[in-house]
């Protein structure tokens, strides 16, 4: 007789029996495997966090060894009121300080030439009856384009021509209807501003028409009373006159540039009124840089912690990688780059700057005295009398806390770095512990066969002793 199930013909609970054996020689071995996989998991993911954290300082530390702007210079201008807005001001990293009184007597201008009073009496007279000729415009023989003109042109359709020539350099024309017997007038404006830069209309082919269009190149051109020549902008700093052919000054004051946009106002007597342009260090702006580094040290440091840490009690769990040495290295390094003296600074390390380590191993600018006046004493300081020292605790290319602070973070988080190795390592035993799982089920289902072959005969034997004592009972 053929059994299908274990049990069938003993009446055995044979099948219940396999199960019970299955999962006794399974159960631990599965419980190895879960403790692994959660531990390995546990550890990807306290690398991968402790990776992300450090990326971002090294960004922050990438920011602050490379900004330029450090020790940036505050221009402050007072203007005589409100309403003036006489002029806006830019200072180098190695502007000095000082304060000047600057007053805006001429703005700069490019030349503006007006046609005469009478030469047209309407916008779409034929600036040229018949033929044709040509208009050249040039500015100090070094800009120039020439517009050509054809018999029947239109006073409009010169000013749209010139307008929108390709090679027109910055010459704007605009028709002003009088509405007089001046009849329209054709303005000319060059955006070449500053002595020297004139503007020059040439009558190119001496068509007599054409002349009153032009200054040059013909024999009864544009007055020179309608003629206005480009101009420096004139300022007096302290009282003494500077000059510039644009709007804007440049290094006027060393290391210094500012662009004037209107004339001073006057007071009573008509007398200019001074605009006050001071130069200082941006005390405030350099403060808030290095407590935005206290604070992403301090972020770094905590989560380091977080993930270091031992439960206080069995109710409590240890951080992921709890007592794990690389990030033991990471905050001692960290510790000894912040605590080290910087040589190419006169102030020598972050201390006399009132930057500290607190007993949580963290930074801050610190509030107890110890005879050298308290950390917010000795960073107001250092703001006052070392404002460009400050740069260099951080800057400096070799010593620069940034600078190093950088490089040793890049160590860690680039893609050959210590914990991009580590996680990798970590990956590869998680697919090992798959790999360890799939051994298992082969095992287990290895194991149930040989198990159910047992307990087949078993259950054969227990059967045909059954059907034999069934019989001898029968016969009785």
């Amino acid at each position: 007789m053929t059994i299908q199930s274990l049990g069938v013909g003993s009446g055995l609970a044979l099948d219940d029996l396999v199960q019970q054996l299955l999962s006794a020689e399974r159960q631990p071995k599965e419980e190895r495997l879960n403790a692994k996989e959660e531990r390995i998991e546990a550890e990807i993911s306290g690398l991968g966090k402790i990776k992300s954290k450090l990326s971002d300082f090294k960004d922050a530390v990438d920011e602050l060894r490379s900004d330029n702007g450090i020790n940036g210079r505050e221009p402050t201008i007072s203007n005589p009121s409100e309403d003036n807005d006489v002029l806006s001001a830019e200072a180098s990293n190695s502007a000095l300080r000082g304060s000047y009184e600057i007053v805006v007597e001429q703005l700069a201008s490019g030349s503006r030439i007006t046609t005469d009073a009478g030469a047209f009496t309407s916008s779409s007279d034929p600036v040229l009856t018949s033929g044709t000729g040509s208009l050249t415009f040039d500015v100090g023989g070094s800009k120039s384009f020439t517009v050509d003109v054809t018999a029947g042109m239109s006073l409009t359709a010169l000013r749209e021509k010139i307008n929108n020539s390709d090679n027109n350099f910055g010459v704007t024309a605009n028709i002003i209807d009088t509405g007089t017997g001046a009849g329209p007038r054709l303005v000319f404006s060059s955006s070449e501003t500053g002595n020297g830069n004139d503007l020059v209309i040439t009558n190119d082919t001496g068509a007599t028409e054409l002349d009153r269009l032009s200054t040059a190149g013909g024999t009864n051109n544009i007055s020179a009373a309608n003629i206005q020549s480009a101009k420096n902008a004139v300022a007096y700093i302290d009282g003494i006159e500077v000059q510039s052919s644009s709007n804007e000054f440049e290094n006027t004051i060393q290391n210094v540039s500012f662009e004037v946009n209107e004339v001073s106002p006057k007071d009573a007597a008509g007398d200019f009124l001074a605009t006050k342009l001071n130069i200082g260090y941006d005390k405030e702006g350099l403060d808030k840089k290095i407590r935005d580094f206290v604070d992403n040290y301090n972020s770094l440091i905590d989560e380091i912690k977080t993930l270091t840490r031992y439960g206080e009690s069995e109710l409590e769990d240890d951080g992921a990688l709890a007592g794990d040495s690389l990030l033991r290295g990471i905050q001692s390094g960290l510790a000894s780059i912040v605590g080290d003296s910087v040589s190419s600074s006169s102030l020598g390390g972050l201390f006399q700057i009132g930057i500290e380590f607190n007993d949580d191993g963290k930074l801050e600018v610190g509030t107890t005295d110890f005879g050298l006046g308290s950390g917010e004493d000795r960073l107001e300081d250092a703001l006052e009398d070392n404002f460009d020292e400050i740069a260099k605790l951080f800057t400096d290319p070799d010593e620069g806390i940034a600078t190093r602070l950088y490089d040793f973070s890049k160590e860690y988080t680039s893609f050959s770095g210590l914990i991009s190795l580590r996680e990798r390592a970590a990956k590869d035993d998680r697919d090992d512990i798959f790999d360890e799982r799939e051994t298992l089920e082969l095992r287990m289902l290895n194991y149930e066969e040989i198990l159910r072959d047992k307990y087949l005969n078993l259950d054969q034997t227990v059967a045909q002793l059954n059907q034999t004592g069934s019989a001898l009972l029968a016969s009785l």
